[in-house]
């Protein structure tokens, strides 16, 4: 009976999610494909996009510095993620005949052959190798003399395979050219259909699930995670990347002295890649993304519009890029070294004077606390434990 009786539940629910599945790919979160915050791309994979147009500084600006942080390409699912996906369909293989001939959806799912292995466990996919060699190549078109001595590229990268693959594949581009009983579960279909989407460019069956509305709730439990382990939940979620903010300016101030002593530039091009866990808590420290109330659970209505989208923010493939610039202060009447940040290779507003550029002294006075206070050990030393008080536990 118990088979029966969990056909007949699986068959009920998938009756009230069945809905089209068209609209759902804004709302996978950090498993969103990079094309979701750059719909270009879908047709021209090296265009620069309308966000080029009229970005360029004046002519007598010229680059001295890319610095570039970077999330890795598209990938598969963990080995974990696979296994409870395996537990998912071996549960619609199991219903009744007569639920499968009753649900069409129901149909679809059996009929969708799993193909993941747990081999694959999180590895960098094809698409994310492409994603990785059209974004060097769209950088390389964007600042073509910074990148024409990518001989002096420094590109390191976390230990995670598909970093390394990740950080390969972007050198490479530089190159000629169902309520399911178990809310995890219902996590999983989800993820599914966002993988079968960025990895084969295909609407999965597992999309027919969920409404746009179930989507929205989805990516808001998503968000939730992101902000709170990762975004402004916690000052220390910020305040750990505090190192990587000052590699970024020590690198960025080792150019200007260089510059003004009229030496070459020793590194035009850092490139560092990593993680959705790199990106999050550094764009936190800077302060973006930040909305005026918290993200929690009883608040999802308030937040329908909020900042805090890391689909948006940290999809597969995001990238932060900090460019330095001199530039001739007759020309431009303003300081010779300056700066502009571009998140997914769009133009990002400083705080400070909500311009797409600043004077680089000016940027690193805004961010002087953060500069000149870093502590990182006695930031994320842990609390001394009493050992005594244990062991009488």
């Amino acid at each position: 009976m118990a088979p029966r009786r969990a056909g007949a539940a699986l068959l009920v629910l998938a009756l009230l999610l069945v809905v089209a599945s068209a609209g759902l790919s804004g709302y996978f979160g950090t498993k969103s494909r990079y094309e979701e915050v750059n719909p270009h791309l879908v047709c021209d994979p090296l265009s620069l996009g309308p966000a080029a147009v009229g970005s360029r500084l004046p002519a007598a600006c010229a680059p001295l510095q890319l610095r570039a942080l970077l999330r890795h390409g598209t990938r598969y699912p963990t080995a974990g993620q696979i296994r409870r996906l395996g537990e998912l369909h071996a549960r619609l293989l199991r219903r009744p005949a007569a639920a499968a001939a009753a649900c069409p959806t129901a149909a679809d799912l059996a009929a969708w052959q799993m193909w993941y292995e747990e081999s694959l466990d999180g590895r960098l996919a094809p698409q994310g190798r492409r994603d990785m060699e059209h974004l060097a190549r769209r950088l390389a078109a964007r600042f073509p003399a910074l990148f024409a001595a990518r001989r002096r590229l420094v590109l390191a990268s976390s230990s995670k395979h598909r970093c390394l693959q990740s950080g390969a594949a972007f050198r490479r581009g530089l190159g000629p050219s169902l309520s399911l009983g178990r809310d995890d579960l219902v996590q999983v279909a989800f993820l599914t259909c966002s993988y079968e989407l960025a990895i084969k460019n295909v609407t999965s069956p597992w999309c027919s699930l969920f409404s746009e509305e179930d989507a929205k709730v989805l990516e808001y439990l998503n968000d939730l995670k992101q902000y709170w382990k990762r975004g402004y939940g916690y000052d220390i979620n910020s305040r750990s990347s505090c190192i990587l903010f000052q590699d970024i300016f020590q690198h960025l101030d080792k150019a200007v002295e260089e510059s003004k002593s009229s030496k070459p530039i020793s590194s035009p091009l850092i490139v560092q890649v990593g993680h959705a866990e790199t990106l999050q808590p550094l764009l936190a420290l800077m302060g973006f993304f930040k909305d005026d109330e918290p993200l929690k659970a009883n608040n999802y209505v308030r937040q329908t519009d909020r900042k805090f989208r890391s689909g948006r923010i940290v999809p597969y493939a995001a990238n932060l890029v900090f460019v330095l610039y001199h530039c001739d202060q007759v020309k431009t009447s303003k300081d010779e070294y300056q700066v502009q940040m571009l998140l997914n290779e769009k133009l990002m507003s400083f705080h400070h004077s909500n311009e797409t550029i600043s004077t680089y002294m000016d940027l690193k006075d805004y961010y002087k606390d953060i500069l000149e206070n870093c502590h990182f050990k006695e930031e994320c030393e842990l609390p001394k434990v009493n050992i005594t008080a244990i062991d009488e536990l």
